[in-house]
């Protein structure tokens, strides 16, 4: 089958890391670790799982750091290459295996890429699994399949940017016939957002900054309001076309980027602006909380000089190896940095909810509102041209870019 596979290679890693600082398409010419071809269609590894063709499969922003070598060797034990990328993915059922009864072919599923201790088949789980929190799964290493924290980053499963994948029943969830594949594909990332909105909400009247207007700054925003913050929301977009799409999801307003910013959030907030002899400024004042969804070495930077004194700062983007920050505004200021990754359970209401549940009925909500949010296609052939427009989306005006498959 085609597919879209990434190949591991330390030399290779070293030279995109280098030569796509000069612009994006560096890091699909000679040398890159992606490429389009031929692959083996992978096995059911057990009676539990099911075959899938994808319909649209996203593409993610931590898929775009690996690419561009902008990942962290923090996670090569944890992940088996040679690997197809892909893990936002709607698709269709089409073969199951014996133990699976309550899925069909021909039934329309969104995967949920977590491949934690039961997707693995252990006879035991590990304490994070126990709880529900999935994304912390301590045994992606073990089991049934090759290591790999999600589908998409094992060798055993495939991913997304493929003609074919295998996923495990319980990574499986049934797509309302009223749904589009668009929105559809979207309960991935928007299940990031409430998994960081639900994990670190903001307090009454608080105002929340979020930092990068991505997918994933974007449905933070979706997910905040849904689930009832009713204090103000301030968005620093890049590009125009991030802050239109801000404000119609529910930022009470956009902000700069950059050293406006700051100016920005100390006039709002009665402090002020003082530059220091090298880098960022210090800020006094400040949000109560700032949602990073970039988590680059300037954002990270900007977010934690731009929350108050013991205020918290969340880091919703991959980090990577964020290169230049200063962490000495967190001692200082004592502040509360958390870090939440992917999704599992919630606790809202007093009640214990998947992510995934909650991400279908917020999607249920604001189907019609989200979906446009899919904004570029591309077949499988053109990956190039789609990964330079997911690349370059001032340019592009791409908020999701996806990769359709038949």
């Amino acid at each position: 089958m085609k597919a879209i596979l990434y190949k591991k290679s330390i030399p290779r890693f070293i030279w995109t890391r280098f030569v796509s600082r000069l612009g994006p398409g560096w890091a699909l010419g000679p040398g890159s670790m992606v490429s389009l071809g031929d692959v083996e269609v992978p096995d059911l590894p057990g009676p539990d799982w099911v075959r899938i063709r994808p319909r649209l499969s996203g593409v993610c922003g931590s898929d775009i750091a690996t690419i561009r070598g902008r990942s962290t060797p923090y996670f090569s034990p944890l992940i088996s290459a040679p690997f197809v990328l892909g893990h936002e993915i709607v698709g269709t059922i089409e073969e199951t295996g014996k133990g699976v009864e309550e899925l069909s072919r021909g039934d329309r599923v969104v995967v949920e890429p977590a491949l934690h201790c039961a997707v693995r088949g252990l006879d035991s789980s590990c304490n994070p699994c126990q709880g529900g929190d999935t994304g912390r799964c301590e045994r992606t290493m073990e089991g049934e399949i090759a290591p790999g924290i999600q589908t998409g980053y094992c060798r055993s499963t495939g991913g997304g940017w493929g003609a074919s994948l295998v996923a495990h029943r319980l990574q499986c969830h049934k797509v309302p016939e009223a749904w589009d594949d668009e929105a559809a594909v979207l309960i991935e990332p928007l299940s990031c957002a409430l998994h960081a909105v639900a994990t670190e909400p903001p307090a009454e009247d608080e105002t929340a900054l979020v930092i990068g207007c991505g997918t994933i700054g974007l449905l933070l925003i979706a997910a905040a309001r849904t689930l009832g913050h009713r204090g103000p929301i301030l968005a620093s977009a890049r590009w125009d076309h991030q802050k239109e799409w801000a404000m119609k999801l529910g930022a009470t307003e956009t902000v700069p980027t950059g050293l406006p910013l700051y100016e920005e959030i100390a006039r709002r907030t009665g402090g002020r602006v003082m530059p220091t002899e090298m880098g960022p400024p210090v800020l006094t004042g400040g949000v109560g909380l700032v949602y990073d969804c970039v988590a680059s070495g300037r954002s990270i930077n900007q977010a934690i000089r731009l929350v108050r004194p013991g205020g918290r700062v969340v880091l919703v983007g991959m980090p990577g190896i964020p290169f230049g920050v200063d962490w000495s505004a967190i001692w200082h200021r004592e502040l509360i940095v958390r870090g939440v990754y992917a999704y599992g359970a919630e606790s809202i209401d007093g009640k214990r909810r998947r992510t995934f549940d909650l991400a279908f009925e917020l999607m249920k909500e604001r189907a019609a509102e989200l979906a446009p949010m899919v904004t570029n296609r591309f077949p499988l052939k053109d990956y190039r041209t789609a990964l330079r427009v997911a690349m370059t989306a001032g340019k592009s005006r791409a908020v999701k870019v996806v990769f359709t498959n038949g």
